[in-house]
């Protein structure tokens, strides 16, 4: 029995690469049929008698299978997904693929079909790697073999990659009007094929859509508020998905994080009033002072975004410069609580306490007593919602988290694929 040597072969135009180990047959010529006793010399019979002749056995078909991967003389492309496939009457039997020929730590897991007759990767490729397929199965005749090949990808450089970063982080507990933020360092040019890839799940479930702000930004929010206790799975699989624009998703993300009370504060400037309901229920009103005119407090659905115990209050950060009337600089605010970035908090405000709830002198911010500002920031989290009313001045779009400032067919249209 004779071992043939492993193959590669191009197959028609197809940037294909072939690869074909097989064990050679074993063939057998018969030997010549006995003639009559009574026959001749020159392989005539007597009676009964037939021809000599020889017969050949089929020979059986080796095992084979093919690594069904685009080449044409180059280097693998990133967004390829191996596949392996078993040929002439073979089955697969079991595929491994790992990245390294020195190292089987980083596996690259996949399906076999349940008839053997095809393996698929589970993950695409990463750049400038070397990989190695082990192939075992057998063949129409019961004989099992193994097909070693390698091939290496194509090498990316950062500035051809985009990565992914996620808010909230993980194991975090959010407020009830919390969005899934996923930011791109490199802009996204194919959002189809990105979000394709992107998936949200929840106990218990919810209706919900992702909302492209730009190429580098994109939310995801359920259709009403999540439920208090909500679990919330996020996975981010765009590890060398085509981002397009010669760009390549890197690396894959997943996190989770818990829905934690209702906390819904409602502003109305008109009457200097706050009402904080937790859970459905209102627990507690709270005098405040609001956006004197010409700095008025925006108008409409806004999250809490940052926390901070203190936090120094400068208007150069809103374009009031030094010398300007209006300018001020305030260190150690307290409990200050973002909820647009160009600067509208809810704090501590111990100067304004005898204005609030009587007028609005602030310069945009939602200012409170420090006792009821300590309170608040004690069971608020990012993602709790800041409901303003009273005036005309409204949130721009983009202003902070504005997820819950449109109706959710506007929020719905923001998907590049509804």
């Amino acid at each position: 029995m004779l071992r043939a040597r492993p193959t590669r072969c191009a197959t028609g135009l197809a940037a294909g690469v072939c690869v074909v180990l097989a064990l050679a047959s074993c063939t057998s010529d018969s030997a010549p049929a006995d003639t009559s006793a009574t026959g001749a010399e020159d392989g005539t019979t007597g009676q009964g008698g037939e021809a000599a002749g020889e017969t050949e056995e089929q020979a059986p078909v080796p095992f084979a299978a093919s690594l069904d991967v685009p080449s044409a003389g180059r280097r693998v492309p990133v967004d390829t997904r191996v596949r392996v496939l078993a040929e002439a009457g073979s089955t697969l039997n079991e595929v491994e693929v790992y990245r390294s020929s020195r190292s089987r730590d980083l596996l690259v897991t996949g399906s076999m079909a349940d008839d053997g007759s095809h393996w698929v990767a589970d993950e695409l490729l990463e750049p400038g790697a070397r990989y190695t397929v082990v192939s075992t199965g057998t063949a129409e005749s019961g004989d099992a073999e193994t097909i070693r090949d390698s091939f290496t990808t194509e090498a990316l450089t950062l500035d051809e990659q985009t990565y992914p970063s996620i808010s909230p982080l993980q194991g975090e507990t959010v407020g009830v009007g919390m969005p899934v933020i996923v930011t791109f360092d490199i802009p996204v040019t194919d959002r189809k094929a990105i979000e394709r890839q992107l998936s949200v799940e929840s106990k218990p479930q919810v209706t919900g859509s992702w909302h492209w702000l730009s190429d580098t930004e994109v939310h995801f929010r359920p259709k009403t508020f999540w439920e208090p206790g909500t679990d919330v799975d996020v996975d981010i699989d765009i590890n060398g998905v085509d981002a397009g624009n010669g760009i390549y998703g890197q690396m894959d993300r997943s996190i989770g994080f818990t829905i934690g009370d209702s906390v819904i504060s409602k502003i109305n400037v008109a009457t200097y009033q706050m009402r904080v309901e937790v859970n459905g229920k209102t627990a507690r009103t709270i005098p405040i002072s609001a956006g004197k005119p010409g700095f008025e407090t925006r108008s409409g659905i806004k999250l809490i975004m940052e926390k901070f115990e203190s936090k120094t209050m400068d208007a150069a950060t809103v374009g009031i410069a030094p010398g300007d009337p209006e300018y001020y600089n305030i260190p150690e605010v307290e409990y200050a609580m973002r909820v647009t970035y160009t600067g509208e908090f809810l704090h501590a405000a111990p100067w304004s306490v005898g204005s609030q709830g009587y007028a609005n002198v602030s310069h945009g911010c939602v200012g409170m007593s420090t006792e009821a500002a300590a309170w608040l920031y004690g069971i608020s989290h990012r993602g709790d919602v800041v409901k303003v009313s009273g005036n005309s001045r409204p949130l721009e779009y983009g202003n902070g988290w504005t997820d819950w400032d449109m109706s959710w067919q506007e929020y719905r249209e923001g998907s590049a694929l509804t």
